[in-house]
């Protein structure tokens, strides 16, 4: 472990538990470096960052969504009512069903699943999975333009080469070969300055306009309670949108931020796209209050903080 790359530390009852390394980086609207932590040109998968541009493809392929279900589509959703409602909407209305979604089966984030259980409900669905949104739209994107349903998984499939030329225009690098992402869709190799040029590309482009509108108004629908990409949504307006293990795109104020955790936590992400949003002068006195545990995440013991995640770096002007 480099220690000039540590961004975040973690303290246990006194004693520096947990040391992060990771990568920020802020880029301009015309996609210029203007402040960097760490290697932000070591590659890593975007994961479900990637979703705000899959969801983007599934519209040029001419599909038709109002913002709330665009929202869904651009979603790592808990599994709340609300969102496997839109989900199962988008299927209806594109005479799809369940079965259609290639995602695992699934259970909800754990506060939706606990209301489900009581009620009877325990099996795993794939309508629950956190990614069936994007499944269920480019589905509903499959059976608008004439692809082939059953084959949308395939990296060779025509709405995947779609996405990855897409990736590869915002990103302004190469994106292959890809991998296989939790869901079992195509996913593409970005930096910490690609993910962030993506997201100045999103935040800046008009071509990207009903996106950035369904996201930056619905950010819970994007998200969900509680959870990180959507508190910062939330509280400061931007599009901003975690991977898994340890990723987030977002984009404010004509800025594009990419963060990413090199141990996977999703906590020091986030902690990474805030230590940049307040080096953007974005995060007011109110703003931090509200994003504490984004900003500054409790560590717990008994049921009790004793302790807490700190960011411990500056991010270093270009």
């Amino acid at each position: 472990m480099s220690l000039d790359e540590i961004l975040v530390r973690a303290d246990r009852s006194g004693l520096t538990e947990q040391c992060h390394t990771a990568a920020v980086a802020v880029v301009d609207r015309h996609g210029d470096l203007v402040a960097r932590f760490g290697d932000v040109q070591r590659q890593f998968f975007i994961r479900s960052s990637a979703k705000p541009f899959q969801a983007q493809a599934a519209l040029e392929a001419g599909l038709e969504l109002p913002l709330v279900h665009l929202a869904v589509a651009c979603s790592s959703h808990s599994g709340d009512p609300v969102h496997v409602a839109l989900v199962e909407d988008i299927l209806q209305s594109h005479g799809l069903t369940e079965d259609d979604l290639q995602c695992p089966p699934a259970r909800p984030f754990l506060s939706a699943d606990r209301r489900l259980a009581a009620s009877g409900d325990v099996a795993p669905a794939r309508r629950y999975h956190n990614c069936s949104g994007k499944h269920a739209a480019l589905l509903a994107a499959c059976v608008v333009a004439g692809y082939d349903t059953s084959t949308y998984l395939s990296a060779d499939h025509p709405l995947q080469k779609r996405i990855a030329t897409l990736m590869e225009e915002v990103t302004g690098d190469e994106v292959g070969p890809p991998g296989v992402d939790g869901c079992g869709l195509p996913v593409w190799r970005v930096t910490a300055a690609s993910l962030a040029r993506a997201y100045a590309r999103l935040g800046n482009d008009d071509r990207f306009g009903r996106v950035r509108e369904a996201m930056s108004r619905y950010p819970m629908l994007v998200s969900g309670e509680g959870r990180s990409d959507g508190l910062i949504g939330r509280w400061t307006g931007a599009v901003a949108k975690a991977g898994a293990v340890g990723c987030m795109g977002v984009a404010h104020a004509g800025y594009g931020i990419g963060a990413k955790a090199w141990t996977g936590s999703g906590e020091v992400a986030a902690m990474g796209a805030a230590l940049a949003l307040d080096w953007l002068g974005v995060i007011t006195g109110a703003m931090a209050a509200g994003l504490e545990e984004v900003i500054s995440p409790r560590v717990l013991g008994g049921g009790e903080e004793v302790g807490r995640f700190r960011t411990v770096a500056v991010l270093e002007s270009q």
